[in-house]
């Protein structure tokens, strides 16, 4: 068993893979609207998938988390949102580390940790919108980690890294060939923290199919994938030393395409929203399963 990047992967999905997040959408509610969203994610880490694409079953470990956000339009075209989760993680095994990797109390103890991650704050400013069927709008974010917490290890709740984040959503209604369907697409670039002199940024980006059953209920298709531009290979890049042992959690080159589907139900100012997303293929990073549940309520200021 080796590990890898379970705080990345709890960090990534929570904010990225939900069936209908609201930092995340093309189209920017008119001045004066808002939401207040409470997600909930179970994330169920399947193996390792060595640098070489190698799938090896063991090290299996389960995240979970809870997260709230509020977002607000200022105007018709400029919004802020600022989310934080609750993350739970669990190591499961089996058994040590290898001989190289410290198998610490955090994971052998093969119980579920906890606390508070990363604040996020973002904006976003619409730029196109034509008649609401094409729409564009760049965003930028801030992750701080909300304390200083334990990164070392599996069983840990985050990477404890500041990031800053800019991003491009997308967003194409078909109203020539349907007015039920939908296409966004969103590409993003993150600065992250430096730990060791490494480079460990990153890109994301995803691709979503909307399709309304009904004015209240509509299915979508997900695919979403991830570039790190650096990091560490494993085993190759992290042996070198007692140092990038310690730190390889969160610096690890981790690349991934996961796909997915959803389906999200309407009513009055709620909206509920679930998503089953998986492991399709990448290098450095997890195989998984998320499932994500979002509650949500709209309001308009008075």
């Amino acid at each position: 068993m080796w590990r890898a990047t379970l705080a990345a992967s709890a960090a990534l999905l929570t904010l990225a893979m939900s069936a209908t997040p609201a930092a995340a959408q093309a189209w920017v509610p008119g001045a004066g609207y808002g939401s207040v969203t409470f997600t909930t994610q179970a994330i169920d880490h399947l193996g390792h998938i060595l640098n070489d694409g190698t799938l090896i079953a063991d090290g299996k470990s389960t995240t979970i988390a809870l997260d709230l956000a509020a977002d607000y339009a200022l105007t018709d075209r400029l919004s802020f949102s600022v989310d934080v989760p609750y993350v739970f993680a669990k190591y499961r095994g089996p058994g040590p580390s290898p001989p190289f990797v410290p198998f610490l109390p955090v994971d052998s103890c093969f119980c579920f940790h906890s606390g508070l991650q990363d604040l996020t704050i973002t904006t976003r400013y619409n730029l196109i919108n034509r008649r609401r069927g094409f729409a564009l709008t760049p965003s930028m974010s801030v992750g701080l980690p909300s304390r200083d917490y334990d990164h070392v290890g599996e069983a840990v709740v985050g990477r404890d890294l500041k990031e800053l984040r800019i991003a491009v959503d997308a967003g194409q209604r078909f109203s020539a060939l349907s007015g039920r369907l939908s296409l966004q697409g969103r590409y993003s670039y993150a600065f992250v923290e430096r730990v060791l002199s490494i480079p460990n940024n990153r890109s994301n980006g995803s691709i979503e199919g909307r399709i309304a059953m009904t004015r209240r209920l509509s299915i979508s298709g997900l695919v979403t994938w991830q570039r790190t531009h650096g990091g560490l290979r494993f085993p190759d890049d992290v042996v070198v030393s007692t140092e990038r042992i310690l730190e390889h959690d969160r610096l690890l080159r981790d690349n991934s395409l996961r796909m997915g589907g959803g389906a999200s139900y309407s009513w009055g100012q709620w909206n509920v929203s679930a998503s089953l997303v998986g492991y399709t293929h990448g290098s450095n990073t997890h195989a998984l399963r998320a499932i994500t549940v979002d509650i949500g309520r709209a309001f308009q200021k008075d």
